[in-house]
């Protein structure tokens, strides 16, 4: 089974609110998935990560979308600044 680590689209119209999810990669977008492993609101620009699960889903060879790397990027980029302050 391929697992990716993407994005399912929650919220109201026009209000998107997304969860980060590791799923099958023949599962549709807002389907089944496997587990939640974090949050992204675009509106607030916030992203909460369960670090440890991505952590472990990566290590079983799944593989993030390219807007959840970014993300990925993104939010850890932000946690070694804010370590280093």
């Amino acid at each position: 089974m391929a697992v990716k680590i993407r994005l399912a689209r929650m919220g109201s119209k026009k209000r998107p609110y997304y969860r980060i999810v590791a799923a099958d990669a023949r599962s549709p977008r807002d389907g089944r998935f496997l587990e939640r492993v974090g949050t992204y609101d675009p509106h607030g620009e916030t992203v909460v990560l369960n670090e440890a699960r991505i952590s472990y889903w990566q290590g079983v060879g799944a593989h993030p979308t390219t807007t959840v790397a970014r993300l990925l990027r993104k939010a850890r980029k932000a946690t070694a600044v804010a370590a280093k302050a």
